[in-house]
């Protein structure tokens, strides 16, 4: 990979109830739980990594699991959607699967000629599935209760909500490397990445729209990814002298981050490709036991008794497919 931005690097979402999380993401949509760790600004809270098989780049939806948090509201100044891909002769099966878990999709229908399905999960955190040709490009997992052949083949694209989309597109396409794209009204959109890593970015204008809140349902930052240390430090050179306020590299254990807010509003990061999920377990102990950084490990004891309950995912042949435990109102 180039010393350019590869693609989305991660998504990070907030959710309320973690077994929830679990049962949906792992149970529903056939992700695999890669890691389970703590947020290690809030270390009394999960932090749930979901992906492919290692949890490549542009597979991940993370979240932060607060019980009882209340939801947010979508809106500017935020990523409002995340998109997967799926093979397209999967459509209809998702269509399916979805009804059959208690969740209501809408679509599908077309958009840049290509076939969206929408829903939204427990905690009314915005989904798509888009039709991909390139799919089978990129394997799904197998080891999941998906079968593979429609399984999810990481990030599709994502959506930004934002007031007024000049200076955000300023920054994708002057600053940051994105390609423009096609329009359609308020919908601006932009790609960055090549081949398997290509990510679709939508900006959407909303001048009139009420401003996005933090909350269960709402997304915290979209990650863009770069190859390596070298390459990061010379994004974060670039776009301070742009005028950005950047915050210093943190050390996230599986990969290295620094995080700016765009001009619409958005929290970006700019995270390493490496070291990976496979930096603290194996293959195939990935997402099974709690995993702490070293900088936390002297706290395991009080971490692990703060932490609610999070087991693996309940996955069932019967309705509610991983929602039968909860209620998916989200009440």
């Amino acid at each position: 990979m180039s010393s350019g931005i590869g693609g989305i690097h991660h998504v990070t979402a907030i959710a309320g109830d973690p077994q929830r999380n679990i049962d949906f993401y792992a149970g529903v949509l056939g992700l695999r739980l890669v890691k389970r760790t703590v947020n290690f600004d809030d270390p009394g809270s999960w932090h749930f990594y979901y992906g492919d098989e290692t949890g490549t780049p542009g597979t991940i939806l993370t979240f932060f699991a607060w019980p009882g948090a209340p939801r947010g509201r979508h809106g500017p100044g935020q990523l409002t959607v995340t998109s997967f891909s799926i093979a397209p002769e999967s459509m209809a099966w998702w269509v399916d699967r979805l009804t059959a878990a208690g969740v209501e999709p809408k679509g599908p229908y077309s958009r840049f000629q290509e076939e969206v399905l929408d829903f939204a999960d427990q905690d009314g955190l915005r989904l798509e599935l888009v039709a991909d040709a390139g799919a089978d490009l990129r394997p799904g997992w197998a080891g999941g209760p998906v079968p593979p052949e429609h399984a999810l083949r990481g990030f599709h694209g994502v959506t930004l909500t934002v007031e007024g989309c000049e200076r955000t597109a300023e920054l994708l396409h002057g600053h940051m490397g994105f390609a423009e794209g096609p329009s359609t009204g308020g919908r601006f959109r932009f790609t960055i990445g090549e081949g398997t890593a290509l990510a679709r970015v939508d900006v959407l204008c909303q001048p009139d729209g009420r401003p996005g809140t933090m909350g269960a349902g709402t997304v915290h930052h979209v990650a863009w990814r770069v190859a390596d240390d070298a390459s990061q430090v010379a994004w974060r050179a670039r776009l301070a002298d742009r005028g950005l306020n950047l915050t210093p590299v943190l050390d996230r254990q599986y990969f290295h981050s620094f995080y700016f807010r765009e001009p619409g509003g958005v929290l970006f990061e700019i995270a390493t490709d490496a070291p990976g999920f496979l930096v603290d377990e194996s293959l195939e102990e990935l997402g099974s036991r709690l995993r702490l950084p070293p900088w936390l490990e002297g706290r395991r004891d009080s971490i692990e008794r703060a932490l609610p309950p999070a087991g693996p995912p309940f996955c069932s042949g019967a309705r509610g497919l991983g929602m039968a435990r909860s209620d998916p109102s989200g009440s």
